[in-house]
């Protein structure tokens, strides 16, 4: 499953990404179809296909790609104006990449509800 995965693909840097941000768990890279001025995608390095599949164990990983979504706003200018996040799960939501991604979307005003 993992080995045809567009996402593991760019972790693996078999596919180029404009990466914006890496460490030991998670890479974060520009969205090739953005929804905002800044839209990137915040991707753990482990496979998980949904928001369904994470186990007790990955709670800390779940945090994690939150707490680089707020750095990353706020190196990128971001913070003070606000900024979007969202997890989509299952094709019902819009998940068309079945790799856990957490979209970080700014640069414009947001509408509610999203829809």
């Amino acid at each position: 499953m993992a080995n045809e995965c567009l996402f593991c693909k760019i972790a693996a840097g078999e596919i180029p990404a404009k990466i914006v941000f890496k460490d030991d768990q998670v890479l974060a890279f520009e969205d090739s179809n953005p929804q905002a001025p800044f839209h990137v995608l915040i991707i753990p390095r482990q496979h998980l296909s949904t928001l369904n599949d994470l186990k007790t164990e990955d709670r800390a990983l779940a945090g994690h790609l939150i707490f680089c979504a707020a750095q990353i706003a706020q190196v990128n200018g971001h913070a003070q104006d606000g900024y979007r996040t969202v997890f989509n799960c299952n094709h019902g939501a819009g998940q068309s990449v079945f790799h856990i991604h957490l979209h970080l979307l700014a640069g414009r005003s947001m509408t509610w509800p999203p829809g």
